[in-house]
């Protein structure tokens, strides 16, 4: 595996490193040895599988409040995806700023996504599908998310919204927790 970190700290695209011949291709798509040389979180404890029918469905923007957060690898396996990531770590010098890329099925890429962070994409094909592997449980009294079009992130999509959920699209706009607010004044 290729691992080039965005600009975002600690969050890397991942492309392949293919072995080809006739029949095709071989390439490792998770080695929990080449995550900690980086200095990332190896565990794995949940895989999940979204798939979606039509192009422009937007998933997003959703996190895991603490203890629960949760780092990710999400890969396209079917279809393409502009997948967006959002830094809520208020330490971080990129608190608050976003990432997004092409994630495809022909491109054969991921993006690690660190704990600490938000997670949303929006369908650039019909029938698209999206394999994540998690570090931690879903514990839906931690979940959380924003607005997928909150103006704090002034987040750029690539195309229209078609389809969304309710939750999703009446989303509110991202709040800093009262504890983080009073220590970042």
């Amino acid at each position: 595996m290729i691992f080039q970190e965005t600009n975002l700290k600690n969050a890397y695209l991942i492309e392949l490193q293919r072995r080809e011949d006739e029949r095709g291709f071989f390439a490792r798509t998770w080695c929990q040895q080449e995550f900690e040389e980086h200095g990332l979180n190896p565990r794995l404890v949940q895989c999940n599988l979204s798939f979606n029918k039509k192009k422009g469905t937007l998933r997003g923007m959703h996190y895991q409040a603490a203890p629960y957060e949760e780092a990710k690898l999400v890969r396209c396996t079917c279809g393409a995806i502009y997948d967006i990531i959002v830094d809520l770590r208020p330490d971080s010098a990129t608190f608050k700023h976003y990432f997004g890329v092409t994630l495809s099925a022909a491109a054969h890429n991921m993006l690690y996504i660190p704990e600490g962070f938000a997670h949303g994409f929006l369908t650039l094909e019909d029938n698209t599908e999206v394999f994540y592997q998690m570090s931690e449980f879903y514990a839906p009294d931690y979940a959380r998310g924003f607005r997928w079009n909150d103006p704090a992130f002034n987040i750029e999509w690539p195309a229209p919204v078609q389809v969304i959920s309710e939750r999703d699209a009446t989303y509110p706009d991202f709040i800093w927790p009262a504890e983080v607010a009073r220590e970042h004044r």
